[in-house]
């Protein structure tokens, strides 16, 4: 992500390009700019045509300026490949088998954490408010917000082709869920012929199962760029600052225990939800160039890098559908986590105090963590399974607009 814009703005990074007014650049008819590049060296494209009255001022003057934009971004689906569920149910009194615990149905696949669809694009937008000075020093604020992306998947008793056994076993799906106290036993009379105690568990013979992923991802900055070098043609520029970013992720899982007439009650109703935040603080470092290409545009390229402090929380619990019985897990941790991010942009300056830019960025974090295992299947001790991601990326497209007052 651009650290002249990141968050949120949209083309602030015009607030650096020009010197005092006084040597504002005037184009003529796609020629360069016919500054020679004193009191502020390269200067801001400007349009050769009528100024239309907004209460705007010039991107090069000091002064505060503003900026929106729209961006289009998808990120790393970081969640493992972990077997939820399977066709068929344990048969615990071994009144069937004969033999306590013996998984009765083909034991087919039903559910898989890695089988969601593929990740897709979050729209959001970016917003970002700062100051210019005389010497193109520039100081802002800039946040993103992305919407959250949601992926889900279910099984039900009809099996993928109607393709079942001859006792039925597979129109029931099952997960290895114990532990559990009898709040949980489910619905009475699930399995024909099979008494309750030898299928015991809403988890065990269920009718229905549901599981659902959640992404979030926000981002915050407060820095200051400062220009390095400056011609008529390009500029060269500083950027440092602080960011904060948040990797907030969820998986929910609802398993629905039903008799053989199709009847599930409140308390044959089992949730289970997995969440990871992260939190990332730390400073930032970087540098960009932007150079003149023609009468009103400009192309940027922005690199900045960091080593954030990973604040992170994990939570897991178990909850009866009536939500009078519940088991938690908690953990808090810490880690650093190095970040690398890049930006090229297109700038269009149409019009005195106003700007417009389109452009690809792509943001990169190091050892972070995630879900390889999001189901902890002890009740009692539940214990899902973290690892670390070694590679995680937000990237995607962004445009919009920014004002200069």
């Amino acid at each position: 992500m651009s650290h002249r814009y990141i968050g949120g703005a949209l083309l602030a990074a015009a607030s650096l390009l020009a010197g005092p007014s006084s040597a504002h650049a005037q184009l003529s008819g796609g020629s360069i700019p016919s500054t020679s590049g004193e009191g502020g060296g390269f200067q801001t494209p400007q349009s050769p045509n009528p100024v239309i009255p907004l209460p705007t001022g010039h991107a090069g003057d000091a002064g505060f300026y503003t900026a929106f934009e729209f961006v289009l971004l998808t990120q790393t689906r970081a969640i493992g490949n972990q077997t939820i569920a399977r066709r068929g149910f344990f048969d615990v009194g071994g009144q069937i088998s004969g033999v306590s615990g013996t998984l009765i149905g083909s034991g087919t696949q039903a559910l898989n954490a890695q089988d969601f669809s593929k990740r897709t694009f979050q729209p959001g937008g970016k917003i970002e408010i700062g100051y210019r000075f005389d010497d193109g020093t520039r100081i802002y604020y800039n946040m993103i917000h992305l919407y959250d992306a949601h992926a889900s998947q279910g099984a039900t008793a009809i099996p993928p082709g109607f393709v079942t056994r001859p006792d039925q076993a597979d129109t029931f799906i099952s997960s290895p869920v114990v532990n559990f106290p009898n709040f949980f036993n489910g619905a009475v009379g699930k399995v024909s012929g099979v008494s309750d105690s030898s299928v015991p568990g809403i988890w065990n013979a269920s009718s229905r199962m549901d599981i659902k992923f959640t992404e979030r991802y926000q981002q915050m900055q407060a820095g200051m760029s400062v220009p390095l070098l400056q011609t008529e043609y390009s500029r060269v520029y500083g950027t440092a600052g602080l960011q904060f970013s948040w990797f907030f992720e969820r998986f929910q899982w609802i398993t629905a225990s039903q008799d053989q007439a199709g009847n599930a009650r409140n308390v044959d109703v089992a949730f289970y939800t997995n969440t990871l935040s992260q939190r990332l603080y730390g400073p930032y470092f970087g540098c960009g160039h932007e150079v003149f290409v023609a009468d009103q545009f400009s192309l940027s390229a922005d690199l900045t890098g960091s080593v954030l402090l990973n604040s992170y929380k994990e939570r897991a619990k178990y909850k009866l559908g009536d939500q009078t019985v519940q088991s938690k897990y908690g953990r808090d941790d810490f880690r650093l986590v190095p970040n690398a991010n890049a930006a090229v942009n297109l700038w269009w300056y149409p019009i005195e105090g106003v700007q417009l830019r389109i452009g690809y960025q792509a943001m990169t974090f190091f050892n972070t963590v995630y879900m390889r295992d999001p189901v902890g299947f002890d009740y009692g001790n539940i214990n899902p399974g973290y690892a670390t991601k070694y590679f995680r990326l937000v990237h995607g497209f962004n445009v919009g607009i920014g004002f200069f007052f």
